[in-house]
């Protein structure tokens, strides 16, 4: 970690991430593994009770006022445990919790900030249908305005938290005329567990076990008006916020596994021998160790960079291109890193006498949720593209076409 960059209070919560990490039970962390825990709920209530979930957040509702990159540094922490720990860590205290601070009423987030903060109750997000998953307005569960509150019919997938959360940030239509515009149609609610609320089905994953992971049914779920985040058919300037803390805190989450697999293989090529040498001094060895901590430097540069900006309040569209390319940045080659270390190990690292394996397991997820990397490519063209046209319209830079011994002949630069 770039400690140098740290204030003495960041190196403080770090440490305390870091205190917290080591008080975990070793039987826990198999027993997620093996879905026999379904919800690390003691997890949860220990990071709660040590203040160390939603540290940006204002002290008034649980948090401790600090930054980004304060939260960049406890999620490395925190993953370092396992990759599904830091998931359930930052669904709820990091999404569900930034949806209402910066959405949400004064009532709400004491109702359902300050206690999920502090351990007491659990949250997850709402936002993957059966029919579709990156397509945000193609949601289909529909909550129906009944005047005094709301009725929600539907179903959500893939939702980490699904079993064992006590609320649910859900977006669903509420504008059902189909002339409207996509971004006016849907709203986001608080819905609390209770009738009409169902886990219906637990999916029996290829890693990232224990943490809940269900398909949610909602029939006539009865929502209160006051529980509405953001206005009636205002979800889309929630969701826009919402892709802050879910893709760049998956982005941070992520370089913790790929710490902890390169310790265990730093760790291990430097005992293990073969051919009558340490297999470290080996080329073939070292040189995958050494790629791998420059893939976690360059990581965690992009991640904490992308952090400033958002701190500093950088442009809108200049930060949604720097959180996709820190999300797809780091979730792919943090998943080379983990590659790195099971191929150094060698066979050993295929069984579950290391954890390379379960790291191996989990880490695939990494650039699949919140967001595909095909998505994040997308994104990221669609904001180049527009940013260069803006600067080179202003005149920002030197125009560096022209410096070609032949720049001006116009018959060579045939474009259709």
């Amino acid at each position: 970690m770039f400690d140098y960059i740290l204030t003495p209070e960041q190196i403080k919560i770090r440490d305390e991430a870091r205190d917290f990490v080591k008080s975990i039970p070793r039987q826990m962390i198999l027993d997620m593994d093996q879905d026999k825990i379904k919800f690390p709920k003691e997890f949860l209530r220990e990071a709660g009770r040590r203040n160390l979930m939603g540290c940006r957040y204002p002290k008034k509702w649980g948090g401790r006022d600090m930054d980004w990159v304060t939260t960049g540094t406890v999620m490395e922490e925190i993953g370092t445990l396992g990759y599904e720990f830091s998931c359930v860590f930052g669904v709820g205290a990091e999404l569900v919790c930034d949806a209402i601070i910066q959405h949400g009423t004064d009532e709400q987030k004491e109702k359902y900030v300050k206690p999920l903060l502090a351990g007491d109750i659990f949250a997850a997000e709402c936002l993957t249908e059966p029919r579709g998953g990156s397509d945000f307005f193609g949601a289909t569960s529909k909550a129906e305005d009944k005047g005094d509150h709301f009725l929600l019919n539907g179903q959500k997938r893939f939702i980490v938290g699904g079993e064992g959360a006590d609320y649910f940030l859900v977006y669903a239509r509420t504008n059902f005329d189909p002339k409207a515009k996509p971004q006016d149609c849907l709203t986001a609610f608080i819905v609390d567990r209770g009738p009409g609320v169902e886990t219906k089905y637990l999916y029996n994953l290829m890693g990232c076990r224990g943490g809940g992971t269900a398909r949610l049914v909602f029939k006539d779920a009865k929502i209160p008006k006051e529980n509405v985040v953001g206005g009636v058919n205002g979800a889309y300037a929630v969701f826009n916020t919402m892709m802050i803390p879910e893709r760049l805190g998956t982005a941070l989450m992520t370089i913790g596994p790929a710490r902890a697999a390169l310790e265990v293989s730093t760790h291990y090529t430097a005992r293990r021998k073969a051919f009558g040498q340490i297999i470290a001094q080996f080329e073939g060895v070292s040189f995958q160790v050494a790629e791998a901590s420059m893939l976690l430097d360059a990581c965690r540069s992009l991640g904490y960079t992308t952090c400033l900006a958002v701190d500093k309040g950088v442009d809108r569209a200049r930060v949604r291109r720097m959180i996709s390319e820190t999300k797809k940045f780091i979730t792919e080659n943090c998943q080379k890193v983990v590659h790195n270390c099971m191929q150094v190990v060698g066979g050993i690292g295929y069984t579950n006498v290391y954890p390379l394996e379960r790291i191996y397991r989990d880490i695939r997820l990494a650039s699949i949720w919140t967001g595909t990397s095909e998505v994040m490519s997308m994104i990221v063209a669609h904001e180049w593209y527009r940013e260069y046209f803006k600067a080179r319209q202003a005149k920002l830079t030197r125009d560096i076409e022209a410096d070609a011994e032949e720049a001006f002949a116009e018959d060579e630069k045939i474009y259709e």
